[in-house]
């Protein structure tokens, strides 16, 4: 028997990069999976693509995560398709960086919207179903850069956020059977940290050996690096931890 056998795990923004990782190592323990995206087609696209372990679904679903009826009627889809919910991963991600003298209030509202909006409102909704059947695990996705990052103060901000409200909802929903933790990625290898070697004017291959070096472990992270961190705190294996983060990052945060 598999970790995540007859269990059903959501994971937004996960059409693609840490998110599809995370998916699709559900899927390969037995899990049935909801992959939610703002864009449906890819999400649904993304759903098709998962390797299932045999007698598990996929589905994909197109949501908002920073609007409460989009995501309220996204987690009813999932309970009805797939038949109920135990897991949730806060994937969903943007990043908007500037400055802060040319950080517009539209590029602040949206990554807090996005990220710290949507955590709150895909828990909120997720947890209804979790203290009815006094189980469910929640994991979500903060960040290095929660530490302050140049030119990221809304997403280092909404980051650290994150690691706030994990902190918090491990006191309130722990009596409920219900975990709550963060995993804090550093540098890892999708389209978001190649976009950003594209505005420094850099190859994907110089940008990435430049963070490697500069990492204790003398290498870049990958999807199915935090994948396998999201799995152990979504586990059974990890029933005694809550509130939590774990940085998984190669070593960087102790330069």
């Amino acid at each position: 028997m598999t970790r995540f056998e007859g269990r059903v795990a959501v994971v937004t923004g996960a059409a693609r990069g840490i998110g599809f990782g995370t998916a699709q190592r559900f899927a390969s323990e037995g899990a049935s999976v909801a992959i939610l995206d703002l864009d449906e087609s890819a999400a649904a696209e993304a759903a098709g693509r998962l390797e299932l372990a045999d007698g598990a679904r996929a589905v994909g679903i197109g949501a908002d995560v920073s609007d409460a009826t989009s995501v309220d009627t996204a987690v009813e889809r999932v309970v009805s398709e797939l038949g109920g919910l135990h897991v949730l991963v806060n994937n969903a991600g943007v990043t908007r960086d500037n400055l802060l003298f040319k950080m517009t209030e539209v590029d602040w509202d949206l990554v807090m919207g996005v990220h710290l909006k949507g955590a709150f409102l895909m828990t909120k909704a997720a947890q209804r179903h979790f203290t009815e059947q006094r189980y469910g695990k929640v994991v979500c996705l903060s960040s290095t850069s929660a530490l302050g990052n140049r030119g990221q103060a809304n997403y280092s901000a909404a980051k650290m956020g994150i690691q706030g409200f994990v902190r918090t909802l491990g006191l309130e929903l722990g009596p409920y059977g219900i975990n709550v933790n963060a995993v804090a990625p550093g540098f890892i290898a999708t389209e978001m940290t190649d976009a950003t070697a594209a505005r420094l004017k850099m190859s994907v291959e110089d940008f990435r050996a430049g963070v490697a070096d500069r990492n204790p472990v003398k290498r870049i992270g990958h999807p199915e690096d935090i994948a396998a961190a999201v799995t152990f705190l979504a586990s059974d294996e990890a029933s005694y931890i809550t509130g939590q983060t774990l940085y998984v990052d190669g070593g960087a945060t102790l330069l």
